[in-house]
């Protein structure tokens, strides 16, 4: 695993740990469902793009 490789893992970890602690602290007092699903969906795609920027030079 490259340093760059290592920079984008913990970018993940990060977002991953944030998808699990926001709800149950900042979005705590949102009473509608769509709170933490906007929040889930958002973090969702930024997980595929940095997915894609670990992944575009594998087949190199």
């Amino acid at each position: 695993m490259t340093s760059s490789e290592r920079k984008w893992a913990l970018v993940i970890l990060v977002i991953v740990l944030s998808a699990y602690i926001l709800p149950y602290t900042i979005l705590t007092n949102e009473a509608t469902w769509y709170g933490s699903f906007l929040l889930w969906t958002v973090l969702t795609l930024i997980i595929i793009g940095v997915n894609y920027f670990i992944t575009r030079d594998w087949s190199k």
